[in-house]
């Protein structure tokens, strides 16, 4: 198990079911160091209003131990690789996701999937790219992965898109995990909770990297260390209450 997991959703979007408190408390439990909150963007039809990520800062950095990263999964808006992450949004953010969302942006051809995701990561926006294997929006990986290693982003294993969403996305992730790899990318490891009883789940993530032999230092949940120094080298300032993680 890595101690770091960053993806997970609370209450504030209604399709979960746990609150910050609970994360806190399941991290603790389970050895986890450093957590993200990545609620939906606003532009999904159940997502917090965009108040909700202006105002994060009113949650405690390090409960019991455990620190917490201040996130969004944006959604991508269109071929010029825009997000529902805005200016003023991204100023009281740590950490950066996007990807595609059905009710926002609806699966295109292959080539405009491709044109869409790889503009998002150019824009110098965005530090990971979610759920890039889902079967729905089919993408050019090998160009994805390429563009991701130029720019500094990493791309998604998303432990959820083996259990529960995006069913049928195993060969793409592991084509991905492949293409990140020969890329010499970042790939990022997201339970993708939606409870907190599943934060820190990596097992089907993991079974992929292993089986193809990803060098683990291009997995950025390895130590929070790690992950810090990436969002700095994104020009992130340094979290003075994080820095003995």
């Amino acid at each position: 198990m890595y101690p770091v997991d960053l993806h997970a959703h609370t209450v504030a979007s209604t399709h979960a079911y746990s609150t910050i408190s609970d994360y806190f408390a399941i991290a603790k439990q389970k050895g986890i160091k450093l957590f993200a909150i990545t609620d939906h963007g606003p532009d999904m039809a159940d997502a917090p209003h965009r108040w909700h990520f202006m105002n994060m800062a009113v949650v405690p950095r390090m409960v019991d131990g455990v620190g917490i990263l201040y996130g969004i999964e944006a959604n991508i808006k269109n071929l010029q690789g825009e997000t529902d992450c805005d200016e003023q949004m991204d100023k009281q953010l740590d950490l950066i996701i996007a990807g595609f969302h059905e009710p926002v942006l609806q699966p295109m051809s292959r080539e405009e999937n491709t044109q869409a995701m790889i503009a998002t990561i150019a824009s110098g926006k965005v530090h990971i790219i979610s759920h890039p294997g889902n079967p729905r929006y089919p993408i050019d990986i090998t160009a994805v992965a390429q563009a991701a290693a130029k720019h500094n982003v990493a791309l998604e294993i998303n432990n959820s898109s083996f259990i529960h969403s995006r069913l049928g996305s195993e060969k793409n992730c592991i084509e991905v995990a492949k293409a990140i790899r020969d890329a010499g990318g970042w790939v990022a490891l997201g339970s993708d909770s939606h409870v907190a009883f599943s934060l820190g789940g990596f097992e089907h993530s993991l079974k992929v990297l292993k089986d193809i032999e990803f060098p683990e230092e291009r997995i950025l949940n390895v130590t929070p260390r790690r992950l810090l120094n990436f969002l700095e080298s994104h020009g992130k300032k340094p979290i003075p209450e994080l820095a003995s993680l």
